[in-house]
């Protein structure tokens, strides 16, 4: 087993106003992020990782481009959003942060979930 302490994780505040830690590992990436009231990510999407964020608390305004088109939904409390490739950016249109976990890998193009459902050995 491996544990890692926050206070071994890298920690950034970005000129937007997001608080971030990046937990990196050699197959994944884990942030905790705390996004600041009334503040907005900057747009961006990825080219060969795969983003999903969970929201564990506040609410948080997702945005995306598909095509010509802007899209928005509003996402709160244990909702989850997988950005795929697509370009988006977070807003904090509140006067609470918001904290959220984002989860960052590598899709391989193979179904796992019958052995996430499955994969425990009991001792």
């Amino acid at each position: 087993m491996k544990i890692t302490h926050k206070s071994d994780v890298t920690h950034i505040v970005k000129p937007e106003g997001t608080s971030v830690d990046y937990y990196l590992f050699n197959e994944y990436e884990i942030h905790y992020n705390e996004q600041a009231p009334k503040t907005t990510q900057t747009w961006h999407h990825h080219e060969k990782l795969w983003e999903t964020l969970f929201i564990i608390e506040g609410e948080l305004t997702a945005k995306w481009r598909e095509g010509d088109n802007e899209k928005e939904e509003i996402l709160k409390a244990g909702d989850l959003v997988e950005t795929e490739r697509t370009p988006h950016t977070f807003i904090n249109n509140t006067d609470k942060t918001v904290k959220f976990l984002v989860f960052k890998h590598m899709p391989q193009g193979k179904d796992f979930r019958e052995i996430f459902k499955t994969d425990k050995i009991l001792d």
